[in-house]
């Protein structure tokens, strides 16, 4: 399967992202999955006139692209030229680059929320109208357009996060060269649903805290942030906490809150990172699929029956007190 990678309007995390890799060998792991990386401006060797020659073979259809994967955000601007980001050397803005790419290739991938919904790139007043490939946030549109479908007949597939994880752009693509990713293993938004049907909330090693609603208090405390400190990982559809970065971080393992990065419009939540926003003392945004009233009285209960270890547990930045060893027989 041949993959063609383009950086347009962001920071290029993803990609450092993706050399993190539970890999020694990345370019290995492709190789044994049939993935043939065309091209990849941090990755590759050829440059200029190598690079020109490749994609005007792909747009002549000399050169077959199976899988053109898009980091960053797509920039309009100037009023809808394009011009606030040429490819060095052509003089053809990236956009219209992308546009003519995507019609000849048989997969297009959206790596990370730049590139799916607009992201961190489109946040603010967004002078460089920056887009995604079929999304503005989550309005279906972006660049290519609410109908556009690749040569597969899919569209665009959002490998949405910030950065994303490099396990899902592997499995994506691996997915995608053994022809077993198809338009029912999507979900609403185009994500892969391998990681997109869980919630961060899954696997969370503060489960304990939540279970009780010991909430932190403080950055460090080790009690569940959801009530004070911003955390919107029982909201947020991705498997952070079941398949760790390097096999050992998340964002809630190392202290900080979930941020909804993988979610459209997670760069401008309207109320600061690290605080929850609340009405009459209740967080506002609930967990999935849970009625405010069940929450109230769940809450209500856990608090009640909260043990001592817990509770203080979740305002330390260690281990205070330590469960209780008792003998057990097993039958």
């Amino acid at each position: 399967m041949n993959v063609l990678w383009l950086q347009s309007g962001g920071c290029g995390g993803c990609s450092m992202s993706l050399l993190c890799a539970d890999t020694t060998d990345f370019h290995g792991q492709l190789r044994d999955a049939n993935i043939n990386l065309l091209w990849h401006p941090s990755l590759s060797l050829e440059s200029g006139q190598e690079l020109i020659a490749m994609l005007s073979a792909i747009q002549a259809g000399t050169l077959r692209l199976d899988a053109l994967c898009i980091e960053g955000a797509l920039l309009r601007g100037p009023n809808g030229t394009g011009r606030f980001h040429v490819l060095a050397g052509t003089g053809i803005p990236m956009v219209r680059w992308v546009e003519q790419l995507a019609a000849r290739a048989r997969h297009v991938v959206a790596v990370g929320s730049c590139a799916a919904w607009g992201g961190i790139t489109a946040g603010g007043s967004n002078p460089t109208d920056a887009c995604g490939l079929q999304y503005e946030d989550d309005r279906v549109g972006g660049l290519l357009g609410a109908a556009f479908r690749s040569g597969s007949g899919l569209p665009v597939i959002n490998i949405a996060g910030c950065p994303t994880h490099p396990g899902w752009v592997l499995d994506s693509l691996m997915a995608l060269a053994d022809n077993t990713l198809l338009a029912e293993d999507l979900d609403s938004l185009g994500r892969p649903r391998f990681y997109a049907d869980q919630l961060v909330h899954h696997g969370c090693s503060r489960n304990e805290y939540y279970e009780y609603k010991a909430s932190a208090e403080k950055p460090s405390d080790l009690g569940c942030m959801m009530e004070h400190m911003g955390c919107k990982g029982t909201q947020v559809h991705a498997d952070c906490n079941l398949r760790p970065w390097n096999g050992e971080g998340s964002c809630t393992r190392g202290g900080y809150a979930c941020i909804a990065c993988t979610e459209p419009g997670f760069q401008e939540p309207g109320h600061p990172f690290h605080t929850t926003p609340k009405i009459a003392g209740i967080p506002i945004g609930l967990p999935t699929d849970m009625p405010k009233a069940w929450f109230v009285a769940l809450a209500s209960l856990s608090k009640s029956a909260t043990p001592r270890r817990v509770k203080l547990n979740a305002v330390a930045d260690h281990l205070v007190v330590a469960p209780i060893a008792r003998k057990t027989r097993l039958k």
